[in-house]
């Protein structure tokens, strides 16, 4: 579905049912360099039992017109005109990696509006090795290589969506160079990985959110460390559910992600 957010034009996968801002409504934000296609599974669950879904494209990533926005702050305020655009009061988030700290923020930032907050590998503060971001800049294929090293903890997917045998180093690899390419920015990855690192407002954005949250974290997760969150749970009154898996939980363990986020949304 197509929306004009801020004079310019946002993508937002709807999980195949028609978008209706009548029904209960949960929005998807994906991580780094990454698009919406992320959440397919738990957007087409969602979409066809009784929500409506808005998966989202941030600004400068694959289907949403750019340019990329280069704060969490700044994402924050444009999900909530992604409600606004679709017509939408109220809204449950759920985001993951860089998406959790924008779920988080956009929650903090209109509580009366955030129904639920749910955030998949989060930690905070999460900060990015300043090695990490100097590689992006000279070499970001390279960088995307060092990411896919710690965003696993198997060679292979398990025997369930979205089949057997799926590479999943191979796909995170494909997706993020498709990304790239989409938007013919070579910087993307040093924007969104610079605007996780610079993100500050955490804990005292947590203390202003009023909704029902939830933290899924995955217990050999290398790129945000589960003892990381701790300090946010707290912050947030937050439940924390833990499956055994690494940094992309709903490709690595989608059915237990699945399972978690119907009960957290409940």
């Amino acid at each position: 579905m197509k929306l004009a957010v801020n004079g310019r034009e946002a993508y937002a996968y709807t999980g195949g049912k028609p978008f209706d801002a009548t029904l209960p409504c949960v929005v998807f934000v994906h991580g780094a360099v990454g698009d919406h296609s992320v959440w397919t599974l738990l957007a087409r669950w969602f979409a066809h039992h009784g929500w409506g879904v808005l998966a989202v494209d941030l600004p400068g990533h694959m289907r949403s017109d750019g340019p990329a926005l280069a704060s969490i702050e700044e994402m924050a305020d444009w999900t909530l005109a992604v409600l606004d655009a679709a017509g939408v009061e109220y809204a449950a988030l759920v985001g993951q990696s860089l998406g959790s700290l924008v779920a988080l923020e956009a929650a903090a930032r209109a509580p009366q509006r955030v129904t639920h907050l749910v955030m998949l590998g989060a930690c905070f503060p999460m900060t990015v090795p300043a090695v990490l971001l100097e590689l992006s800049l000279r070499d970001v294929y390279a960088a995307i290589e060092r990411v896919i090293v710690y965003s696993f903890s198997t060679l292979a997917a398990k025997p369930s969506y979205p089949g057997p045998g799926v590479w999943l180093r191979g796909a995170l690899r494909g997706l993020m160079r498709q990304v790239l390419a989409h938007q013919s920015n070579p910087r993307l990855f040093h924007n969104d990985f610079s605007a996780c690192d610079r993100y500050t407002a955490g804990l005292t954005s947590a203390a202003l959110v009023r909704c029902p949250s939830t933290l899924l974290l995955g217990t050999r997760d290398q790129m945000t460390l589960p003892r990381a969150a701790a300090d946010l749970a707290k912050a947030l009154g937050a439940a924390v559910h833990e499956i055994p898996c690494g940094h992309f939980l709903m490709q690595e363990s989608p059915d237990a992600v699945l399972r978690a986020l119907r009960r957290a949304l409940q």
